[in-house]
């Protein structure tokens, strides 16, 4: 893009940042980060990302370390040479199911930022049997700490006596929504899987931490759904789902 003494004087002129902060002369970028000048991103040429799924089970938390000793959902991934994995958003501690990992910055930025209205789609097991008058106000919109929100869809999915099942969608990522959604109507989530991000789906043969890298249309249509449109971005690798690799301590 320029020559090193030109891109010196872009970062002193404040025109470049690294993960959305400004850059300094001397700051380095990791593989996975995202740079952009003026704005725009820049990309390694011939760059081609990869994108997991990851089933994740209970017990694990969202986070490369942890304080108080626990897995990680990161403990057991492959390794991607000199880059990192970036987890797309978070699954709280006891919630299971559909975990995105790329090492693809950009990719990751623009699929968790807000303006993409990426869907969410979670099963839920409820305790309490909601009026039909609370699940009307669940997809109208229900008054939170953090501003009103809503499922973009509801609709039952079985179940008996106290325990239901609901399949809900989302728009967004905020933290504990689907959780904080039926608590504000009385009902106490028991169980919360996501089966869904965008056209990522959780298939059944993936159990839980194990993981598969995805390919196909379902790269394809998540990418331009984030206007990243580059139908050979996304690697895929050929033969069966991974084993999950043994802890890291």
């Amino acid at each position: 893009m320029a020559s090193r003494r030109e891109a010196e004087r872009w970062i002193a002129n404040g025109r470049v940042t690294v993960n959305g902060n400004a850059a300094s002369l001397g700051d380095r970028a990791a593989p996975g980060d995202v740079l952009r000048v003026d704005g725009k991103p820049v990309r390694r040429a011939g760059r081609r990302g990869r994108l997991i799924r990851y089933h994740k089970p209970a017990g694990e938390v969202t986070t490369r370390k942890d304080p108080l000793g626990r897995p990680t959902v990161f403990d057991r991934l492959p390794a991607v040479g000199r880059a990192r994995w970036v987890a797309v958003g978070r699954l709280d501690f006891n919630t299971t199911g559909l975990l995105l990992f790329t090492d693809d910055g950009e990719l990751a930025h623009r699929l968790m930022h807000p303006s993409s209205g990426v869907e969410r789609e979670y099963a839920v097991r409820v305790r309490g049997v909601p009026s039909a008058q609370a699940l009307e106000s669940l997809t109208g919109g229900v008054a939170l700490t953090d501003g009103e929100a809503r499922f973009d869809a509801l609709r039952p999915a079985g179940g008996e006596g106290a325990n239901r099942w609901f399949h809900v969608v989302l728009g967004e990522g905020r933290n504990r929504e689907v959780r904080r959604l039926f608590e504000a109507v009385g009902c106490t989530v028991s169980r919360l899987i996501r089966v869904r991000f965008g056209p990522v789906t959780l298939p059944r043969h993936l159990r839980p931490g194990r993981y598969e890298d995805v390919g196909g249309d379902e790269a394809r249509v998540l990418m331009r759904e984030v206007g990243l449109a580059r139908p050979r971005a996304i690697r895929p690798r050929r033969g069966p789902v991974q084993r999950a690799h043994p802890r890291r301590r």
